[in-house]
């Protein structure tokens, strides 16, 4: 029952929560780096980057690497077919403005905390470890996303420290998200047989 005059809040946009959610990212990142007496976690220790216009260039030919390692993976084995229909059933139906908002505050929020304030600090391989971490899905099908997002953990901060700033990484992870989060969203894949194996 509605009382007169009074008007229901409208829920929560998925877009506002994703946004809300890696701003919140960003912020414990720029926290770790201040606690560090880092205050520009773009930088890999505060060093000019004469790549600053090459770093994107680097971050799209990594990220669609990555892409097509990706979709030669759902086109060969049937685990990576299972995990491409589970996030598909997973993600329900996101807009093209969620895809967009999710890929680019995804990859600036994790790479400010992970590569901008953790690898500095602890290191490439535990940082990377605690980003796989973050890519924990709801059950046990879920663990090669969490092994790839190890490698991709990997090769995000092999990134910075080559470069010396996040604009490869944050390209990078911009680009994966963005194109593989398109493919499950826009390809439904048929369930296979069991008969096939699965490798």
């Amino acid at each position: 029952m509605e009382f007169p005059g009074r008007t229901r809040e409208p829920p929560v946009s998925r877009s506002s929560l994703i946004l809300w959610l890696y701003a919140a990212l960003s912020l414990l990142g720029l926290l770790i780096g201040v606690a560090r007496g880092d205050n520009n976690l773009f930088l890999l220790d505060n060093r000019n980057s004469l790549w600053l216009l090459v770093s994107p260039l680097v971050g799209v030919a990594a990220g669609l690497l990555v892409v097509f390692l990706t979709r030669l993976c759902v086109h060969r084995f049937t685990w990576a077919r299972r995990l491409h229909r589970d996030f598909r059933a997973l993600l329900g139906a996101l807009t093209a403005r969620d895809l967009l908002i999710l890929a680019a505050a995804s990859s600036v929020g994790e790479e400010l905390l992970f590569r901008g304030a953790l690898l500095p600090w602890l290191g490439l391989l535990p940082s990377s470890i605690v980003f796989a971490l973050l890519h924990v899905g709801p059950g046990i099908r879920f663990l090669p996303w969490t092994a790839s997002a190890f490698l991709a953990g990997l090769l995000f901060g092999q990134l910075f420290l080559w470069l010396g700033d996040l604009g490869a990484p944050i390209v990078a992870h911009f680009t994966i998200n963005y194109l593989n989060l398109n493919y499950i969203v826009r390809v439904d894949l048929p369930v296979e047989s069991t008969s096939v194996g699965g490798r």
